[in-house]
């Protein structure tokens, strides 16, 4: 991820926050195919985010640093990417792929206009339309939960099922009454299990990105808050963060 510093962000909880309210994130992985050379794969998957683990020394070597979490999912035994993960978990070291991977998390995002910019346009007309966006890229190594790793993948595929949807239906619905895993047929989820695997990532960096016009002056940003404000509900969102992001460069 390209990070200039003005648009940087590094604070853990924030990061973690955007995970969370996102939820689909995009597996990038470039592994070994069948000529050996990588291929650049691709995934949207939800995921769920485990925070609850040692905040002091995560990769235990004493050094305190502090946890970035872990990331799992599932994915359909089909899908080629999973076969390609599968095809590099070594079993001697617990099913883990020894490439990185990428998990790309895109939040709130709005199209800037030139005509946005009130103070810059009229004086020198030297702008030009650019995209504002927050997002999140967690990388590390994968693990792989395949049906030829047993009881292990049965028990984190429930785990994950009934985690994933209890996250989904609390947070991305306003529905009264929340949809359960039990809902279903247990016959019916048993043979949907038969047909994917987990995939679980111990974060091992985190870089955030909210490019929300920090780099324009005072001016140009208020005319940006100002047009984005008359565009609907989405623009509202990101009118917000421009001013928070704003405030923030100020202090």
């Amino acid at each position: 991820m390209y990070l200039r510093p003005i648009h940087s962000e590094h604070d853990i909880p924030t990061l973690h926050a955007l995970i969370e309210q996102v939820q689909l994130g995009v597996l990038v992985t470039a592994l070994p195919g069948p000529t050996g050379k990588p291929a650049i794969q691709s995934s949207h998957l939800p995921w769920v985010l485990d925070i609850d683990i040692d905040t002091t020394d995560q990769d235990g070597d004493g050094d305190g640093e502090p946890a970035y979490g872990v990331l799992r999912a599932h994915m359909a035994l089909a899908n080629p990417q999973a076969k390609a993960l599968a095809a590099c978990a070594k079993e001697e070291d617990g099913w883990l792929v020894e490439h990185e991977v990428m998990v790309l998390f895109t939040g709130r995002d709005h199209y800037i206009t030139p005509q946005f910019y009130t103070e810059t346009k009229p004086q020198t007309g030297k702008v030009v339309p650019t995209w504002n966006y927050e997002s999140v890229a967690a990388y590390g190594k994968a693990r792989v939960y395949h049906p030829r790793r047993q009881p292990e993948t049965s028990e984190f595929l429930d785990t994950q099922l009934h985690r994933l949807t209890d996250q989904a239906e609390t947070r991305q619905t306003s529905l009264q009454t929340c949809w359960k895993v039990g809902d279903a047929p247990t016959s019916y989820v048993q043979r949907l299990k038969g047909a994917i695997m987990g995939v679980e990532i111990r974060i091992e960096r985190l870089e955030g990105k909210w490019k929300m016009s920090q780099e324009s002056g005072e001016g140009d940003r208020a005319g940006v808050v100002a047009g984005l404000m008359r565009e609907g509900e989405k623009g509202e969102a990101v009118a917000r963060i421009v001013q928070e992001r704003g405030a923030a460069k100020e202090r």
